[in-house]
């Protein structure tokens, strides 16, 4: 064999070589990216079989089910998963459907559920569920900007038309109030998240429609704060709370007359279980008595809310606190998506609110301009009662 028949013969071999070579390298990142972009659904196993036989028969047979389990409705849950499946934020995994990782989350949060217990109820391991519950609880946040948003400038249909509050607050566009969530912080930390409860929590606020929908949530706030500092921040942050001008939002006290914000009268009667069958004596009591049967839609917000959601209801958390914040925020999506969906049973009436939420402690500046423009819709109402009456 002469010496350009090996030359030709060894450029074969290693052109051989290096093609096997580019082949193998090829496959091996086809397989990387088929593991970074997750394993869709495939076969069932026997034990897959039985959680979805528990999952059918447990947890969505029917509404009483699925509502006491996920304190949602069977088909509200069922749309709700598609909706992630469809944004591409949530994915079937080879043994995991989206249903069961939502259901997880909101079995947890509608009953405060420690991850022992969801385990057990799912036959799933502590660490399955504890990383689902993160999954889920980030894409329901990436919904945040598309289901909490600002509300409507057209006078809001339970005001339009309606004498009690049509004309005088034909420019609300909603009602803001505070309400306290318990929270669980380090030891060094309690002194400045216990303020009027006995134990800590954080001081979340929240901008509600008169549809009960949440147009602005901001939580994380510790309980000793102030509802008036929280409010500062809401219009401090640059993505913040935003108030269109020549509109505003019915507040309690603690918040004080400004712009954009409009109170009760001070050391006035105010709260609805205060009236009785004592009727109105002047225009402030007029006024106040009207201004408290509107803005009660923030506190039938917060008890739905709570009533929903149990891990939110007094219970003690057992996630770190930046979890904590995240999970109040992700209930008032949910909230919202239920709306949008359809109201249900857990939305509480407006007969239904026995315990007013506290008024704010100590007193807030008030502006002069809001504080005329209260007094001028108190004596236009207690004029045209007066009229009406006297026909």
């Amino acid at each position: 064999m002469d010496k350009r028949t090996k030359l030709l013969i060894f450029a074969a071999a290693a052109h051989i070589l290096l093609s096997m070579m580019a082949i193998i390298i090829q496959s091996r990142k086809r397989k990387r990216c088929a593991r970074r972009q997750g394993v869709k659904y495939g076969p069932m196993d026997e034990r897959d079989r039985m959680r979805f036989e528990y999952l059918d028969t447990k947890i969505w047979r029917n509404d009483t089910t699925c509502i006491d389990m996920l304190r949602l409705r069977k088909d509200s849950f069922f749309r709700f998963c598609k909706l992630f499946r469809d944004r591409g934020l949530l994915e079937d995994t080879i043994h995991m459907r989206v249903e069961e990782q939502v259901a997880m989350f909101l079995n947890t949060v509608g009953h405060n559920l420690r991850n022992r217990l969801v385990r057990t109820n799912f036959d799933r391991s502590g660490e399955t569920v504890s990383r689902y519950f993160n999954k889920v609880l980030h894409a329901i946040g990436e919904l945040r900007d598309e289901l909490i948003r600002p509300p409507s400038l057209d006078t809001p249909n339970k005001i339009a038309g309606n004498p009690r509050w049509d004309p005088y607050f034909k420019d609300c566009i909603g009602a803001i109030d505070g309400t306290h969530i318990r929270a669980s912080v380090r030891k060094n930390m309690e002194s400045s998240f216990r303020g009027r409860k006995s134990h800590a929590t954080q001081n979340v606020m929240a901008a509600v429609d008169f549809d009960l929908r949440f147009t602005y949530v901001l939580v994380g706030w510790e309980g000793t704060a102030h509802d008036a500092v929280v409010l500062r921040d809401a219009l401090e942050r640059e993505n913040g709370l935003r108030i269109p001008q020549g509109k505003y939002y019915l507040v309690d006290a603690g918040y004080g007359a400004k712009q954009g914000f409009l109170p009760p009268f001070r050391a006035v009667r105010y709260h609805l279980n205060e009236w009785g069958n004592n009727p109105v004596q002047n225009e402030k009591e007029l006024f106040n008595l009207r201004h408290s049967s509107l803005r009660i839609t923030v506190e039938r917000a917060f008890g739905s809310l709570k009533r929903r959601f149990k891990i939110l209801d007094d219970a003690t958390p057992f996630f770190p606190f930046p979890t904590q914040v995240d999970i109040v925020a992700a209930c008032c999506i949910i909230h919202n998506w239920v709306i949008n969906d359809g109201i249900d049973e857990l939305f509480i009436g407006p007969n239904e609110i026995i315990e007013p939420n506290e008024t704010s402690i100590g007193e807030a500046n008030e502006h002069a301009l809001m504080v005329q423009f209260r007094q001028a819709l108190a004596d236009q109402m207690w004029e045209d009662r007066q009229n009406h009456r006297g026909h």
